[in-house]
């Protein structure tokens, strides 16, 4: 009995230093892998330092180059077409000492116009500071607020087909007045301000508010025909404007009838007939490989952290 119960002993020793050599393993390895997740961190982060500084270029830059600035997507904060992401970029391409111009390659449907007014606006103040001329080159979309973008520009550049103008303000909402009668929901609502429920979707809608809605988008409308008769003054081929500012859009063709553009042709013919160069830098490209490497970051991050969670759980338990 005596010798069963130390080779019993002896079992359960043998099995706890083994289970100990298992967790010691264990934990060397997480803590390995936690310290190479960490050095790709550091190494991405480096790269992101090295590389944002160093604009893509393309072409033949030998005998001159423009600075090229890509404007894509819907324009709205949070968005790559928003002032916080755009205004970094055009500082960077403006300070080009040896760039002959800029050039904003623009493909965009619109967006806020608080956002296309901050961008267009920096875009005026840039070309004072640097004294640098800009040309911008609509491709599938111009319209609404790249539009008011676009304005800023010395020369309009369109692809015939490119859709342009829609000079314009709208603003959607939906009503729903009776349907909480229908489901049976009593809704409550608890406000200061006679008109602090103004717009409510649950409310009927009444000629009050509709003509409240007139009136704010009717001066932002106003704004924008301002900042377009100021942007292509003496340009503009028609005997009645209303017609260019009834929200309306054309082709790239018509446009150019109108007045709306300069040109016809794409960002090659841009360059040349403009600037005489067929190279750029695309200062665009900086954004792009800042997102993939951050995300890039992000990944190893989490990895190297999860890896420490895990070794301090094991430590807590």
């Amino acid at each position: 009995m005596q010798n069963d119960k130390l080779d019993d002993q002896t079992v359960a020793a043998d099995l706890v230093r083994s289970l100990i050599q298992e967790k010691r393993s264990e934990r060397r390895w997480k803590n390995i892998r936690f310290f190479i997740g960490f050095a790709v961190v550091i190494v991405l982060g480096l790269i992101v330092f090295s590389q944002m500084g160093a604009p893509v270029t393309t072409g033949d830059t030998d005998h001159g180059y423009v600075a090229l600035v890509r404007l894509d997507g819907n324009i709205g904060p949070g968005e790559d077409f928003s002032a916080v992401n755009v205004l970094p970029l055009l500082q960077a391409a403006f300070s080009d000492k040896d760039a002959k111009g800029v050039v904003l390659e623009i493909n965009s449907g619109g967006g806020t116009p608080v956002q296309a007014s901050i961008i267009h606006d920096t875009v005026l103040d840039l070309k004072k500071k640097y004294h640098k001329k800009v040309v911008v080159v609509g491709e599938d979309l111009m319209a609404s607020g790249a539009y008011f973008v676009a304005v800023s520009a010395d020369k309009i550049y369109v692809n015939p087909n490119t859709i342009t103008g829609s000079i314009g303000v709208i603003m959607k909402e939906f009503g729903f007045p009776e349907l909480l009668k229908k489901i049976g929901v009593d809704r409550r609502v608890y406000a200061s301000g006679a008109n602090k429920d103004r717009l409510d979707p649950f409310l009927p809608q009444n000629q009050e508010d509709i003509a409240k809605i007139r009136q704010v988008i009717g001066e932002v409308h106003s704004n924008f025909q301002e900042v377009v008769k100021q942007g292509r003054q003496g340009k503009l081929h028609t005997d009645d404007p209303s017609e260019l500012f009834s929200g309306d859009f054309w082709s790239g063709e018509t446009a150019l009838k109108l007045g709306l553009v300069d040109d016809l042709g794409n960002l090659s013919d841009a360059m040349q007939k403009e600037f005489h160069v067929t190279g750029y830098k695309d200062y665009s490209q900086q954004q792009s490989l800042l997102k993939s490497v951050v995300g890039q970051l992000g990944s190893s991050l989490n990895l190297a952290l999860g890896a420490n969670q895990v070794h301090v759980l094991e430590k807590l338990g």
